[in-house]
């Protein structure tokens, strides 16, 4: 394979603000203590991520020809990332949002969808794109154009030719389940937030909801609980639960995305199943200590040093973890 890591799906140039207490009436300002800009979004938080921690990644989305689409791609290849199937549109913006975190680490945002809506895979491009040791979906139920048959065709490629396949979310409902359900029985290791899980069952009990998914085709669940760490459901009967780490948050902008980058880094490098998934907890809580996504990460080392080092909370057994 020509790169260990392919992201592909939703890149986003997000703006950031903390700590933000409120909207100022009429034409008001109120002060905030840091701001900056960031590359996010399900495939552009975490192909960052792997950057830092050493994989070689390639990017594959869109933005538009504008000032945010300029900023995202010098910021990819600032890092090393291989930007050559990033599509640029002329006719629609690069998708961009406004992100407002509260002192808690909850973040309200503004988005505009752009390019992220109109992207899509041409067949000629699926064996280069699909080149790698961890081929990484994000976003599916915002990829307008490619959920659903698009996605469905680039996963089954990926899975043919030997990479492993991991999938992540932006689901608020069972509305968004029809796009997730095509790409599920070409999935290696489906990663949604419990909330997203819990949107698209329609249940809250996380064994029926593990039942629910790995039913569809998906080989292994791994859901991202918050302050409650994270959970792992493989189709060969192994479960695990890690604790989240003991943090002061600023931020949970991307946390999920760059605990993806963990798991595909793990992967990668051949870590067992609970040691990926304290390295991916370990890289989500560097990633929620600062402000943006990636925020507070790295290098390799230094996560693995605050994976051993960091306390983490106690955690509250989930039936069947072990």
């Amino acid at each position: 394979m020509t790169c260990d890591y392919a992201s592909v799906g939703f890149y986003t140039y997000d703006c950031l603000g903390w700590p933000f207490a409120g909207v100022p009436p009429g034409g008001g300002t109120y002060f905030i203590d840091e701001m900056t800009i960031a590359v996010s979004g399900a495939a552009g938080a975490a192909v960052i991520a792997g950057a830092k921690v050493g994989l070689s990644t390639r990017a594959v989305g869109g933005v538009g020809h504008d000032l945010m689409g300029d900023w995202v791609l010098n910021r990819l290849q600032g890092f090393g990332v291989d930007t050559t199937h990033m599509k640029r549109f002329a006719d629609t913006p690069t998708a961009s949002s406004i992100v407002t975190t509260r002192a808690d680490g909850s973040r309200p945002a503004l988005h505009v969808k752009g390019a992220t809506r109109i992207f899509r895979i041409d067949d000629a491009d699926l064996d280069a794109i699909t080149d790698a040791k961890v081929l990484h979906l994000g976003g599916v139920g915002l990829l307008d154009a490619m959920d659903g048959e698009g996605t469905a065709r680039l996963m089954a490629h990926a899975r043919a030719r030997g990479a492993i396949t991991t999938v992540d979310v932006f689901a608020g409902s069972q509305a968004d389940l029809p796009d997730v359900e095509a790409v599920l029985p070409h999935t290696d290791y489906f990663i949604p937030s419990i909330e997203e899980a819990e949107a698209l069952s329609g249940m809250t009990d996380i064994p029926r909801m593990v039942s629910f998914f790995l039913d569809k085709g998906a080989q292994c669940c791994i859901f991202t609980l918050g302050a409650h760490g994270a959970y792992y459901h493989h189709r060969d009967g192994t479960r695990i639960q890690v604790p989240a780490h003991d943090i002061d948050v600023k931020c949970t902008c991307g946390c999920g995305d760059i605990f993806n980058a963990g798991i595909a880094t793990a992967l990668v490098r051949g870590m067992p199943p609970k040691d990926a998934l304290r390295f991916a907890s370990a890289m989500s809580a560097l990633n929620a200590s600062g402000l943006g996504s990636q925020a507070g990460i790295e290098n390799f080392d230094q996560v693995v040093n605050f994976m051993n080092s960091c306390p983490t909370k106690e955690p509250e057994l989930l039936i069947g973890a072990a």
